[in-house]
C-alpha cells in the first residue's frame, strides 16, 4: 500500500502500512510459526526415512528416497499460489477430495438410502449455504448472517489515464470508503464466454444486408469469432460491489438502498456507474457463484419459497 502520512508522530514522517495487514507474524529468519512446523515435520519424517533405509540398501538409496519428502515439505512451508500458501491449498485440496461432491436442497436432510443399494455414488450432501432467501428489492437474506444488496459496476482502466487523471480517481475511491458506514465487498467474477450465439446471429442477418460489402464483413467477423473461441479460451468479467448489514439492523431495505445511492454518487464522479440488481439478476449472480461453469440460469422461474398453484381448467 502507499505510504501514509504519520499524524502522532509529529516530525511529519512517513509510516509505511504492509500490504498483507493479514500476514502471520515472522518467528525466525523470516518464518512463521506455520512455515517452521512444516520445514521441521518434513525434515523429522525424511532424516527417520533416511535413517531407516541407510541400515537397509545403503546412503545413496536412502537418501534418494528421503530427498523428495524433504523438498516437498520446503515447497508446501514456502511456496505460494494464486496468492496462497502451499499447505493450505492442499489441505483443502485433501478435504475436497474427501468431501461430497454432489451438494443437492434438502432442507429436511437427505434420507438414508437402504442397505441393498449400497453407498451412493457420487457422495451426496445437503446444500447448507447461507442465502435463505431473495426478496423483489434485489436484497439477499443471509438468514443468521445478515443482508447483502448486490450491484454491478462499470469498470475503469487507470492505464490508460494521465498520472493526475489517476490520482483524481484514486481519491475518488477513497472517498468512498471513508464515507461508508457498513461492511463492502467487491467481487471481480470471471466465466467463459461463450462466442457461438453472436456468430450464429451474424451469419444470419448477413444475409440480409443490401451491401454486398456489408455482408461479407459480417461474415468475415462471424468467422474470426468462430477461430478465437476454437484457439483460446475466451471469458468475460462481471465486477460485482455487495454491501451488507448485519444481523439485526432495523429496516435493512432501506439501509441497503441507502448505502446503495450514496456509493453510486461517490462511484460517479469516478466515472463508475452501478446498478442495483433486481431479484431475478441477483438469483442468477448466486446460481453462477454456485456452479461457475454450469448452464445458465433460465429467466422467468418463481422465486424460492413461492407457492405454484396449477390452473384449473
Amino acid at each position: 500500500m502507499t505510504p501514509t502520512s504519520a499524524s502522532d508522530g509529529g516530525d511529519g514522517g512517513v509510516v509505511p502500512i504492509p500490504a498483507d495487514l493479514d500476514r502471520d507474524d515472522r518467528i525466525l529468519l523470516g518464518l512463521s510459526a506455520r512455515q517452521l512446523a512444516t520445514l521441521t515435520v518434513a525434515g523429522v519424517a525424511a532424516w527417520t526415512l533416511g535413517g531407516l533405509l541407510d541400515q537397509l540398501v545403503g546412503f545413496p538409496v536412502a537418501a534418494a528416497v528421503a530427498a523428495p519428502v524433504a523438498l516437498a515439505g520446503v515447497a508446501l512451508a514456502l511456496g505460494w499460489h494464486d496468492g496462497l500458501p502451499l499447505d493450505r491449498l492442499a489441505l483443502a485440496g485433501l478435504a475436497w477430495g474427501r468431501g461430497p461432491k454432489r451438494l443437492v436442497v434438502a432442507p429436511d436432510g437427505i434420507p438414508a438410502a437402504p442397505a441393498w443399494a449400497g453407498p451412493p455414488s457420487p457422495r451426496v450432501a445437503p446444500l447448507d449455504g447461507p442465502v435463505r432467501g431473495v426478496a423483489a428489492c434485489g436484497m439477499v437474506d443471509l438468514a443468521g448472517e445478515g443482508w447483502a444488496l448486490v450491484c454491478q459496476a462499470t469498470p475503469v482502466n487507470l492505464g490508460l489515464r494521465t498520472p493526475a487523471e489517476q490520482r483524481q480517481l484514486l481519491a475518488g475511491f477513497a472517498r468512498l470508503l471513508h464515507a461508508l458506514a457498513g461492511p463492502i465487498q467487491v467481487w471481480v467474477h470471471s466465466q467463459r464466454a461463450d462466442l457461438s450465439p453472436l456468430a450464429t446471429r451474424l451469419r444470419r442477418q448477413a444475409t440480409c444486408l443490401a451491401d454486398p460489402g456489408l455482408e461479407q464483413a459480417a461474415l468475415a467477423y462471424a468467422g474470426w469469432l468462430e477461430e478465437l473461441a476454437a484457439d483460446h479460451q475466451v471469458r468475460r468479467r462481471q465486477l460485482l460491489v455487495i454491501f451488507h448489514q448485519p444481523p439485526g439492523t432495523p429496516e435493512p431495505a432501506a439501509a441497503l438502498a441507502r448505502q446503495a445511492e450514496q456509493a453510486t454518487g461517490l462511484l460517479a464522479a469516478a466515472g463508475v456507474t452501478l446498478t442495483v440488481l433486481d431479484a431475478a439478476a441477483a438469483a442468477r449472480v448466486l446460481a453462477v457463484a454456485a456452479i461457475p461453469d454450469g448452464p445458465p440460469r433460465p429467466d422467468g422461474l418463481a422465486p424460492p419459497g413461492a407457492v405454484i398453484a396449477a390452473r384449473s381448467a
